[in-house]
């Protein structure tokens, strides 16, 4: 009897051992099983964060690219002594827009009065491009809308020199890398 006994309780622990052993495996590949979900998470984490510092990077460079060209412009559009200087402005800028044919002409006009003579050099006008201050944001994918104040003196024959503000606001095209639209808005004379 004793060992029937001692034989039920053997074979007690041996099931109770073997279930143990069937729950710790089970345990051990679920926390396998976990660990390889944690892993593959990790993995597209990392992923994501390049995607995401990847975007940034581009949106970073297009910012910077679409307020230089914007300050390129002004500088160029800003800056002339004579009607020489005024005639240049738009080579100066030429590489860096693609406007419409009706709003580069009346960006750039010709500086001459209605008697065909020379409005800058008869008026003796001088602008100077002194500093600029621009802030761009996202329209869409595809295009970043840059703002600039930019502060310019102007001066003529008999007349003294005046600081002028002046709001531009530009269109930059992210795949042609260039600025397609531009309006002038000046703030204060």
């Amino acid at each position: 009897m004793k060992n029937k006994i001692l034989l039920s309780i053997i074979g007690l622990l041996l099931i109770s051992l073997g279930i143990m052993m069937s729950i710790t495996n089970g345990k051990r590949a679920q926390i396998k099983q976990v660990r390889k979900e944690v892993s593959q998470v990790n993995k597209q984490q990392k992923q994501v964060t390049t995607q995401i510092n990847n975007l940034q990077t581009t949106y970073n460079a297009n910012d910077q690219l679409a307020k230089s060209k914007l300050l390129a412009f002004a500088k160029a559009y800003y800056t002339f002594s004579s009607q020489s200087d005024y005639d240049k402005r738009f080579s100066k800028v030429s590489s860096i827009l693609a406007l419409a044919k009706d709003q580069q002409n009346n960006l750039f006009d010709s500086g001459l009065d209605t008697t065909g003579g020379s409005r800058i050099d008869n008026l003796g006008l001088t602008s100077q491009y002194q500093t600029a201050t621009s802030y761009t944001s996202d329209l869409d994918n595809q295009t970043i809308e840059a703002l600039a104040t930019v502060i310019i003196q102007t001066s003529g024959t008999r007349q003294k020199a005046i600081k002028q503000t002046v709001l531009l606001h530009g269109l930059f095209d992210i795949q042609t890398q260039k600025l397609i639209s531009i309006k002038v808005n000046v703030v204060q004379y």
